[in-house]
């Protein structure tokens, strides 16, 4: 069982508003773009409260460090494949985005098997802003007017750089540490 404090209730929380953001959406709900848009901007809210929360009690868990961002990738690819079938995006946005998410989750797996781990970086907390607005705007506004087509190009602008700086850093990272251990073994210094 997992320690149910603020943090992870807040994370349980977004995952148990997912399918509430996709059927308010894919459902003939009266005014269901405003209460999907709401109930997505108050699921996002939850992903930057946890963590800042978490980070100061000293509360991070093991179940909070793997569940937020399956938390996260959740709410975002429902949210996009329920736009995509919705047509108010296109598809290929859709999978860009989701398979950066996941490539980079593999990523931040291999790094932890290697003792190694990958924070967020700027260009990841950018990413997720332009993201959460995208997807906020389309599920409000339709049709989308061009403003919002040009939000949504610069959240998959956003998520192809942060996705190649994570592999690249990485890359970096996995060299240094091989030039220091060349190092050590030859008993210098780097």
């Amino acid at each position: 069982m997992f320690p149910l404090n603020l943090p992870n209730s807040l994370t349980v929380i977004r995952i148990l508003l997912v399918p509430v953001v996709v059927v308010a959406l894919l459902d003939e709900t009266p005014n269901g773009d405003a209460i999907a848009a709401g109930v997505f901007a108050l699921a996002a809210l939850t992903d930057t409260l946890d963590g800042y929360i978490a980070r100061s009690r000293g509360a991070v868990t093991t179940f909070g460090k793997l569940m937020d961002p399956i938390a996260d990738k959740l709410l975002v690819a429902a949210s996009l494949i329920a736009l995509v079938s919705l047509q108010r995006l296109a598809a290929w946005v859709a999978m860009v985005i989701i398979a950066r998410e996941f490539a980079v989750t593999g990523l931040r797996l291999v790094a932890a098997e290697q003792g190694v781990v990958i924070q967020a970086s700027w260009l990841g907390k950018v990413k997720t802003i332009l993201q959460i607005a995208a997807i906020i705007c389309l599920i409000a506004v339709n049709p989308a007017p061009l403003g919002i087509d040009l939000l949504v190009y610069a959240a998959v602008a956003a998520t192809v750089i942060s996705g190649v700086d994570y592999f690249f850093g990485f890359r970096r990272m996995l060299a240094s540490d091989r030039q220091a251990a060349h190092f050590r073994s030859e008993g210098r210094s780097p």
